[in-house]
């Protein structure tokens, strides 16, 4: 289970420290799929990164099964089972698809022990193993290797930060397909989507909402959703069915 505890994060804008995230307190149990949700700006994606290490938070502590780890890398938290996904995949020149996944395995995979996490993404493996992680690949086809990738760790906490974005509806109807799937085999570990799609929302299991940097919402999802759903107040604009639409 990880654990926030009163975490805060600033930054310097121009001068004036600028407060992002107040004070967030909250719990993401194992075996769940959770969905941070929000209007844009809230803090959704920097709460995102605080979890996953790249950034520290300025106040309060993050917990991961008990151990204090908010000053612990993002390498190290990886290593405790801590997995991201960028909200924009990273582009590899020179490294293949293949050499990607057993990166994130840590082991020496065959060729058809890879293909498997391609084929769990939905993606044709011969079409795509020797591939190189690089701008010939689309945004939707970058976006399912590095899924592939988490799913190949097999991370204690898997955290996803909007990964509709970019992508077209095909990619994002296969996109929920993969995470349904997830969700039917998650066993020990969770997962963490930031997201405003409606469609991500509704497989979540608890939906936590933040709104200028404040937890305004934490709950199963068949209590938070109809709050969210035509309340411009909870959630201004902020819910859409599909990429690029919606009233945002």
């Amino acid at each position: 289970m990880l654990e926030l505890i009163n975490v805060s994060f600033n930054v310097d804008d121009e001068g004036q420290d600028k407060e992002i995230i107040r004070g967030v307190s909250l719990k993401i149990p194992d075996d769940k799929l959770i969905v941070i949700t929000g209007p844009n700006g809230g803090g959704k994606s920097t709460l995102a990164r605080l979890i996953a290490g790249i950034e520290k938070p300025t106040e309060g502590r993050i917990l991961l099964d008990g151990e204090d780890i908010t000053d612990v890398s993002i390498t190290d938290r990886a290593k405790k089972g801590i997995g991201f996904a960028f909200q924009q995949p990273v582009k590899f020149k020179g490294i293949q698809v293949l050499d990607l996944i057993r990166l994130a395995t840590g082991k020496r995979l065959s060729a058809a022990a890879a293909c498997e996490y391609l084929a769990a993404v939905g993606l044709c493996a011969k079409d795509y193993i020797d591939r190189e992680v690089n701008a010939s690949l689309s945004g939707g086809e970058l976006k399912r290797i590095e899924i592939a990738t988490v799913l190949a760790k097999a991370s204690r906490l898997s955290v996803f930060d909007e990964p509709e974005a970019g992508i077209d509806l095909w990619s994002f109807n296969n996109l929920i397909q993969v995470f349904e799937n997830m969700r039917k085999n998650i066993s020990g570990s969770s997962i963490l989507i930031i997201s405003h799609q409606e469609r991500i929302l509704n497989i979540a299991d608890e939906i936590i909402v933040l709104k200028d940097g404040e937890l305004t919402a934490q709950g199963a999802k068949d209590e938070v959703l109809p709050t969210l759903m035509g309340t411009a107040s909870a959630l201004p604009g902020c819910v859409k069915s599909m990429p690029g639409k919606g009233d945002c």
